[in-house]
């Protein structure tokens, strides 16, 4: 898995609200030197390093790392767009990387504390669209993000804080937060995949 070159950098079609936002704060932070695809290598190899906390169920320290590798969506795809960064690597590994992140917090924790059936949809739905992605991308048709996978990715991210702020605090009352963003995510899950996005 490579990463490309600046030769391969594409123009953004469109910047939104949120990464001039980012642009402002955040990305003011990482020096020319850091691309998109770097934040995208950092949350591939940072996942297997947070489904160990959970495992381990180091919760807290897991919340806190958790909260970092999910950011780093927001920060790449922001940052890809505003320095006119976007890749074709991008494109495919950026939504690998975030459905590599959601899939292994389903097996570490939706599994033991939510439901089973909840899980397996999560992750059904997650295989389905990244079937669906390559088939296009095999095919010579465009696989971009759409507005519906970044409303299930939101809620993903949201249902597992929730959860976590659970097992932390011993709140049962988040248990129905946590379940309800997920299974609006399945729904929006759905409606990415019918629409051609992720």
């Amino acid at each position: 898995m490579l990463i490309p070159d600046d030769k391969q950098y594409q123009s953004a079609s469109k910047v939104y609200w949120h990464d001039k936002a980012l642009a402002a704060t955040f990305l003011r932070l990482f020096p020319k030197a850091v691309r998109p695809n770097h934040l995208t290598m950092f949350r591939f190899l940072a996942t297997p390093f947070m489904v160990l906390l959970m495992l381990y169920e180091s919760y807290e320290i897991g919340l806190w790392v958790f909260l970092i590798v999910a950011f780093t969506d927001a920060l790449d795809g922001s940052m890809a767009r505003t320095r006119d960064q976007i890749t074709e690597w991008g494109k495919i590994y950026d939504p690998l990387a975030d459905k590599l992140l959601i899939g292994s917090m389903v097996f570490a924790i939706v599994l033991r504390y939510i439901d089973f059936f909840a899980a397996m949809i999560i992750i059904g739905m997650e295989v389905l669209i990244i079937t669906s992605a390559w088939w296009r991308k095999h095919n010579g048709q465009s696989v971009e993000a759409n507005v519906w996978g970044k409303i299930k990715m939101l809620l993903q991210v949201a249902g597992t804080i929730f959860l976590l702020l659970a097992i932390i605090f011993n709140l049962e009352a988040l248990l129905p937060f946590g379940t309800g963003a997920f299974y609006l995510a399945i729904a929006f899950a759905i409606v990415s995949l019918l629409t051609y996005g992720f």
